[in-house]
């Protein structure tokens, strides 16, 4: 266990089992290798990924599936070598959640570039896809918009 500081959970304990690695950082946090997935509570389908070097870095993310039923999308072969990925490896996807002007009817995220999670070495990578209509700001609540609200 260690303990870290962060902006918006305080003092937490971190297992180190639960660590997130991204070997090359994320896409414009490159620096930013260690991350720790926390649930924003225990019903939500939310999940705020805090760094463990700043403490003010946390993202917040969803699980694709629980709003895009539909959504596919292939992992190319060397994001598979790199995170080691086989068909008997437990898998998590997650997407980068935006939330513009602080409303959360309006919430987007990034079906362009999946998080992948390797949850047996706990190694992860956000994944650009290529050849797709997936963008990086998908409504959450597209009806949202057609009502009005």
């Amino acid at each position: 266990m260690r303990k870290i500081n962060t902006s918006r959970f305080g003092e937490i304990e971190v297992d180190e089992k639960r660590v997130v690695h991204f070997k090359n950082g994320i896409p414009a946090f490159e620096d930013e290798k260690e991350f720790i997935i926390l649930p924003y509570d225990e019903e939500s389908p939310y999940y705020f990924m805090q760094s463990l070097k700043s403490p003010d870095l946390a993202f917040l993310l969803t699980i694709p599936f629980l709003f895009f039923p539909n959504y596919t999308f292939e992992i190319d072969d060397d994001s598979l070598e790199e995170l080691e990925i086989n068909p008997k490896t437990k898998v998590f996807y997650y997407t980068l959640i935006t939330i513009p002007n602080g409303s959360i009817r309006y919430m987007t995220t990034n079906l362009l570039a999946p998080i992948v999670l390797n949850t047996d070495n706990m190694t992860a990578k956000q994944i650009v896809l290529e050849k797709t209509n997936y963008t990086t700001k998908e409504r959450l609540f597209p009806d949202a918009k057609k009502e009005g609200k």
